[in-house]
Parts: C-alpha cells; sequence; structure tokens
C-alpha cells in the first residue's frame, strides 16, 4: 500500500501512543487537528487533509468522542523503524 512520508511520519507517532486532538463544528464536522506525540510535544506534519486520508484508509479511529488514535491496520501499514515499540 503506498503511504506518503508524512502519512508515514504521523502513523509512527500514533503507533508509539501519540494521539490527534480535533475539534468540530456546529455541524459536526472536523475543523481543526492536532497530532500529539507520547511525549506531548506537537506534530506540525498532520493537517486536515492528511487526517481525512488516514480517517478515510481506516488507519485511525476514535471511540466515543475521544481523541483519534492508530488502529491495528494502520499499526501494520506503517513502516517498522528502530524506536517504534
Amino acid at each position: 500500500m503506498n503511504i506518503s512520508k508524512f502519512e508515514q511520519r504521523v502513523l509512527h507517532a500514533l503507533a508509539q501512543g501519540g494521539s490527534i486532538h480535533f475539534e468540530r463544528g456546529p455541524n459536526g464536522k472536523v475543523l481543526s487537528v492536532v497530532c500529539f506525540t507520547r511525549d506531548g510535544h506537537v506534530l506540525t506534519d498532520c493537517s486536515l487533509p492528511l487526517f481525512e486520508r488516514l480517517k478515510k484508509r481506516r488507519f485511525i479511529r476514535s471511540k466515543n468522542g475521544r481523541p483519534y488514535q492508530v488502529t491495528r491496520l494502520g499499526v501494520q501499514s506503517v513502516r517498522s523503524q528502530l524506536d517504534n515499540r
């Protein structure tokens, strides 16, 4: 599966325990997203179009209105790196 460099970077941060926090508008659509690493740093590579692509491919999901986290499919799709847990 083809995954861009930015998608790889975001999925890798999520696979290590990060999360994507979002803000919804009055119509229920996601207006803005912020990706946090497990250390609490903000990952600037995560944009709204990138978020939509990851969500469309089912690499991330949210349960009960909580921040988005990586799915099992997302973990399997990301290339392994030495510091991945």
